[in-house]
């Protein structure tokens, strides 16, 4: 496919708690069933569900999770991306894990911990953003509640066209997941591609998916809620450049720095 669009497939399972095995086998299916992939986004901790047990969970960059992830991508010849709990240099990381064919892996450690649920006292925080590049195209990749954050998300100086956020977001506050990705999406000029889980964990914490995407201004693209699903859409390059073209409002934000 040329590289005026790019295809991403996004999974929305229903993550068996704490069971590696099992969810490993379960996106091995959907990754299958998926047709034209290129880059493949599973949600936040997708093989265990959003744990606070890392010293229980916890796995080396070397490990069977991130090799399982290498593997999948050589032998569907695609991108894969999502969180794990990830140990190294003796703490805990919720690592974003952005992983190509070929083996290469860039990565992108949570920044803002989700101190409701004592995230922050289990895992140690980044303070880094991953830009990706594919095709010409660059992709911000984040984690779930980084997207409450819009100074972290900025898109200063138009350095990306694609923000991904991953997540473990309850159904009790979906509106606030749905709202704030439609809002960076406006704000940003870009793409946003939100991808979250169904069912429940062992807390009893409900999730009712709502995975979205939408587009340089806001407009929804696709949304399901209430169910596992795999959907791939193909972004368009064009749509992206005529509205940052025609409203060129990135030009007249504020400059600052994050310190």
């Amino acid at each position: 496919m040329p590289n005026e669009f790019l295809n991403i497939t996004l999974i929305q399972p229903d993550i068996v708690w704490e069971d590696k095995a099992a969810n490993l086998a379960n996106y091995e299916q959907m990754i299958a069933a998926a047709a034209n992939k290129e880059v493949v986004v599973l949600p936040e901790m997708f093989s265990t569900g959003f744990s606070m047990a890392p010293a229980r969970l916890a796995e080396p960059m070397d490990g069977p999770s991130v090799q399982w992830m290498k593997d999948m991508a050589k032998k569907q010849r695609c991108i894969i991306t999502g969180s794990l709990i990830i140990e190294g240099g003796g703490k805990y990381y919720n690592r974003l894990l952005w992983v190509q064919p070929d083996g290469t892996i860039g990565h992108y450690d949570k920044r803002h911990l989700f101190g409701y649920a004592d995230e922050d006292k289990h895992y140690h925080r980044g303070d880094k953003r991953l830009i990706a590049q594919v095709k010409g195209w660059r992709v911000c990749l984040m984690v779930c509640y980084d997207l409450r954050f819009p100074v972290w998300a900025r898109n200063y100086d138009t350095a990306y066209d694609v923000l991904i956020y991953v997540a473990n977001w309850p159904e009790r506050r979906c509106l606030a997941w749905k709202t704030l990705l439609q809002a960076r999406a406006i704000e940003n000029m870009s793409y946003v591609v939100g991808v979250n889980r169904v069912g429940s964990d062992a807390n009893d914490i409900l999730y009712n998916g709502d995975s979205s995407v939408f587009g340089p201004l806001g407009e929804t693209l696709w949304q399901r809620s209430g169910e596992s699903a795999v959907q791939t859409l193909s972004l368009d390059k064009e749509t992206l450049n005529e509205a940052r073209n025609h409203f060129p409002f990135l030009d007249d934000a504020d400059k600052f720095i994050i310190v």
